[in-house]
């Protein structure tokens, strides 16, 4: 508990600029966030793969790039998309592009996990047998591998994601300036 000892040798002004150093790194952070977000056209410009239905192409752990191209999608695209009822975004290959002879605007696409056996039918919602573009989220355009992994143990194990945030929250508020 030495850093209880360290707040209590601060005074008020020290407590003070810690703490908007804190607020700092949060702001700069949802800014830089919201910054990709605009420059990418997607909802959500970085995303973790959490299944292994695109081995070996993408590994769980793996942190993917996600921009929204203003072309169409085309077969062969790896894609994120998200469908009505799901919580956790889907990141898979574009197997089929389907155009309606009576919307020509309106693509119809079918997608596939390059691990699974068959098309994604089963993980639309009953009724549904198509994606259209609105269910997309991004294509993927670059990735880094098994950095994501530290993501995918918070989600396992919430107690860890908030222990890590207290510990960083310590480290900033008992850090030292220069």
């Amino acid at each position: 508990m030495e850093f209880l000892s360290e707040l209590g040798r601060m005074n008020k002004r020290q407590m003070l600029m810690q703490g908007i150093n804190l607020g700092m790194i949060i702001t700069s952070a949802l800014m830089i966030w919201k910054s990709l977000i605009l420059f990418t056209g997607s909802e959500s410009p970085v995303v973790v793969v959490l299944s292994g239905s695109m081995e070996p192409g993408f590994y769980r752990g793996d942190i993917l790039f996600l921009y929204q191209p203003k072309q169409p999608p085309q077969t062969g695209d790896i894609i994120v998309f998200n469908t009505n009822g799901r919580e956790i975004p889907i990141v898979h290959r574009i197997i089929k592009v389907h155009e309606r002879a009576d919307t020509p605007s309106q693509l119809d696409i079918l997608t596939k996990g390059d691990n699974n056996w068959g098309d994604d039918r089963s993980l639309y919602p009953r009724g549904q047998l198509w994606l259209n573009t609105g269910h997309i989220m991004g294509k993927v355009v670059g990735f880094l591998p098994h950095i994501g992994r530290v993501t995918i143990i918070m989600n396992d194990y919430p107690w860890f994601k908030y222990a890590l945030i207290a510990a960083l929250g310590v480290v900033v508020l008992t850090s030292k300036d220069g």
